[in-house]
C-alpha cells in the first residue's frame, strides 16, 4: 500500500463540535474552568502541597526549562520556587477558552502570568498562555497536564 493509499486518521474522524451540549455538560465545563483558581489560591499562600494536590497523582507540569512529573516532583519544584525565585509573588490567570473533550475530560486555555510584589497587572515579559488538561476523578476536577509558554504577541 502506498502512502497515498493509507487511510488518513484525520479523514476517519467525524468532525463533531466539542463543547457544551446539556445542563450536566455545562456544569462540568464550569467546574473544569474553575480548576486553575485552585492553583492561584495555592500560589497566593506559597503552599506547594496544595498546589501539587490540584494535579492527578501522575500529572505533569511543563514550564520553560522545567518538566515535573507526578505530585512529588511538582511539590518539590514549587517548594523550591516559592523559597527563592517566586518568593513574595502571586499569579494571575483568566480563562480564554474551555472545551469538554469527553465526559470528565476538558482543556482550558488561560492567559496570565506571575505578579511581582507590588504589581497589580502582569508585565509583558511575565505574560504567559497556558494549556490545562483537566480530568474529573472521584467527583473532583484535577490537572492531568499543564504547560505554559511566554505570551509574546499572542
Amino acid at each position: 500500500m502506498s502512502e497515498s493509499d493509507s487511510p488518513s486518521i484525520v479523514a476517519d474522524v467525524e468532525a463533531e463540535p466539542v463543547g457544551v451540549h446539556d445542563g450536566r455538560s455545562e456544569a462540568a465545563l464550569a467546574a473544569a474552568r474553575a480548576t486553575p483558581e485552585r492553583i492561584v489560591a495555592a500560589w497566593a499562600n506559597h503552599d506547594a502541597a496544595t498546589f501539587a494536590d490540584a494535579f492527578t497523582p501522575d500529572g505533569y507540569m511543563i514550564l520553560p526549562g522545567v518538566y515535573a512529573s507526578g505530585r512529588d516532583e511538582i511539590r518539590f519544584f514549587m517548594a523550591s520556587a516559592f523559597a527563592v525565585p517566586y518568593y513574595g509573588t502571586r499569579v494571575a490567570g483568566t480563562p480564554l477558552e474551555a472545551r469538554l473533550l469527553a465526559p470528565g475530560v476538558a482543556v482550558v486555555v488561560t492567559k496570565g502570568g506571575v505578579l511581582a510584589p507590588g504589581d497589580s497587572e502582569v508585565s509583558a515579559e511575565r505574560a504567559i498562555r497556558a494549556t490545562w488538561v483537566v480530568v474529573e476523578r472521584d467527583g473532583r476536577w484535577q490537572i492531568a497536564a499543564y504547560q505554559n509558554s511566554p505570551a509574546g504577541n499572542a
